[in-house]
């Protein structure tokens, strides 16, 4: 049987029709930047949210390094991130002109803790980013008020998020915003896109006219800004999609719960734990596993696809070489770079396929 890590071509077959359509109405209009599909989806996408607004851009990336410009975060300041984390939410930083500090990750859920926040915490601390990793929420409410007593800035990186919750609140309601990519993700574009969510007016008006060269309008230029804005086909699209997002997520939701069940009392692996009071959207389904590079192997033999999430903590990266980190600093990030192996999951993917992954991988660690 094969399992393939993603299956993108079987969700398009599947609304060919409406994505054909959405396509086709943008291509007759001929306009292609702006116009009515992109403030559709920034309104409905916000009412799912349940926030005041939404604000489309080019990638989630450009929303992270935005939003730190509308935070006013510069030369000086400092912004704490987490160690475990895609480049993404560390080298914003640094294109912001301000200094990237990292902190460690809980060791059950992967996410950054106020506690280790605390520990990070000077007087040039300006932000902190918040990385809602593999569909798993950090303890935001916590963090939440631990930064307001310390008057610090919060944005969630919700990429990994879509529908993600604690305590019956949205992923990227919490912070002053939440950053969503729509690049391969539980709602995804097909190519790069990404939107800022916000409930502060002040706020959205800035990173919009920030993506938008500095202004609101075609030659209006208020301040220097920057280009990144929600292609409208890319919007057409996302529209056809988000009515399914809540179907989907239960899905991968559901899928996971098997993959637990199923995979339950196999030495070697660890299964990802959810926190309480909160809803995991499982955009990926991450096991810590023994041996994995066997085990990489052994599935692939059996066409079953798996990636790594991520092959290197972000302080060990060449990039940030120049901090002369050692993984004594970052024991938990250093440990989850040796072993953590992500197993396909999508809502196309069947139960027979996902049985399939787990007796392999049950007879993997039955030969050791």
């Amino acid at each position: 049987m094969k399992v393939p890590f993603a299956n993108l071509t079987s969700q398009y077959r599947n609304l060919k029709p409406e994505i054909d359509q959405a396509i086709d109405s943008v291509l007759d209009s001929g306009n292609f930047i702006g116009g009515e599909p992109i403030r559709l989806f920034e309104k409905n996408f916000a009412d799912v949210c349940s926030v005041k607004h939404c604000i489309g851009l080019g990638n989630g990336t450009a929303g992270l390094f935005l939003a730190l410009k509308a935070l006013d975060v510069g030369p000086g300041d400092e912004v704490i991130t987490p160690a475990w984390s895609w480049i993404s939410t560390s080298e914003v930083i640094t294109m912001a002109g301000a200094k990237p500090v990292f902190a460690d990750v809980d060791p059950a859920y992967y996410t950054i803790t106020a506690s280790e926040i605390e520990r990070k915490i000077t007087g040039r601390t300006k932000a902190v980013i918040i990385v809602h990793l593999y569909g798993q929420v950090a303890e935001i409410k916590r963090i939440k008020e631990f930064c307001d007593s310390k008057n610090i800035s919060i944005i969630e990186d919700c990429s990994q998020a879509h529908l993600s919750e604690e305590n019956g609140v949205v992923a990227g309601a919490v912070g002053d915003c939440g950053v969503f990519s729509f690049s391969n993700k539980n709602l995804g574009a097909y190519g790069d896109a990404g939107c800022v969510i916000t409930n502060n007016e002040s706020l959205a008006i800035k990173i919009r006219r920030l993506a938008n060269h500095g202004g609101l309008s075609k030659d209006e230029h208020l301040m220097e800004g920057f280009n990144s804005r929600l292609d409208t086909i890319q919007a057409a699209i996302l529209n056809v999609k988000l009515p399914l997002l809540s179907v989907w997520t239960k899905k991968r939701i559901e899928l996971a719960q098997l993959y637990s069940s199923d995979l339950t009392g196999i030495s070697g692996i660890t299964l990802p734990e959810i926190r309480v009071d909160t809803i995991h959207s499982f955009h990926l389904f991450v096991v810590l596993a023994e041996k994995r590079e066997q085990l990489e192997e052994y599935l692939s033999q059996r066409e079953i696809q798996t990636l790594v999430h991520y092959p290197k903590a972000l302080p060990f990266e060449p990039a940030y070489s120049y901090l002369n980190h050692k993984e004594s600093d970052f024991p938990v990030s250093a440990h989850l770079q040796n072993v953590v192996l992500s197993l396909p999951l999508y809502p196309e993917l069947s139960r027979e396929q996902v049985v399939y992954v787990c007796k392999s991988i049950r007879s993997f660690y039955e030969t050791f």
